[in-house]
Parts: structure tokens; C-alpha cells; sequence
């Protein structure tokens, strides 16, 4: 089999490494093996992150909705049943949405719930 040197493949993909970690720490930006791990875990950290952010504002939403709700005397579980019941299909961003910038709308659907 014939020798293949691969110095230009190798410094293509290592410049290509390097230009993703531009920007983090120590050796993490300029050692290749490092920049692989590095990159490797960013990945992961991403995928992971993505899925948890639906989380976090799904919470969000609902403390805003509660913050509102408790001025009214009603409670955030207790609310989204009788939604559902009367078929008000408004998810709950929308709803966080009204309750922060819009209370005098929000209040008004509350209305109508009870």
C-alpha cells in the first residue's frame, strides 16, 4: 500500500477544530486534543441545555400566571382546570404573557373561568 501523507488534511481539520474554541480558556483553545474534548462536551452540554430551557420557562410562566392569581384570590392549580373545563385553549405563555403586560385582560379571562 502506498504511503499517504496527510499534512494538509490534517491541518485543515485542525484549524477547523481550533476556530470552534476560539474563545475558551488555556489549552482548551489552542491544544487540539484538548479542543476536541472540549468541543465534545460543549455538545453535549447543548443538546442537554436545549432540552431543559422548555423547562425552565414553562416554570416561568407559571409563577407569573400565579403572581396574578393570588392578587384574585385563586390558585395557579386550581386555575388551570377550570381552563381546561371551559375550553379556553390559551397556553400558558400566552397567558404569562397577559398576566405581565396585559392584567386587566388576564383578569377579565379569570372572570369568565369562574
Amino acid at each position: 500500500m502506498t504511503r499517504v501523507k496527510k499534512g494538509t488534511n490534517a491541518l485543515k481539520s485542525r484549524k477547523n477544530i481550533l476556530r470552534k474554541v476560539k474563545g475558551y480558556r488555556h489549552g482548551r483553545s489552542s491544544k487540539e486534543r484538548q479542543a476536541n474534548e472540549a468541543i465534545f462536551h460543549a455538545g453535549t452540554y447543548a443538546f442537554a441545555h436545549r432540552r431543559d430551557k422548555k423547562g425552565d420557562f414553562r416554570r416561568l410562566w407559571n409563577v407569573r400566571m400565579s403572581a396574578l392569581l393570588k392578587q384574585n384570590d385563586m390558585s395557579y392549580s386550581k386555575f388551570i382546570p377550570l381552563l381546561k373545563k371551559n375550553n379556553i385553549a390559551l397556553d400558558r405563555k400566552i397567558l404569562s404573557t397577559l398576566a405581565e403586560k396585559y392584567p386587566q385582560t388576564f383578569i377579565k379571562i379569570l372572570e369568565s373561568v369562574k
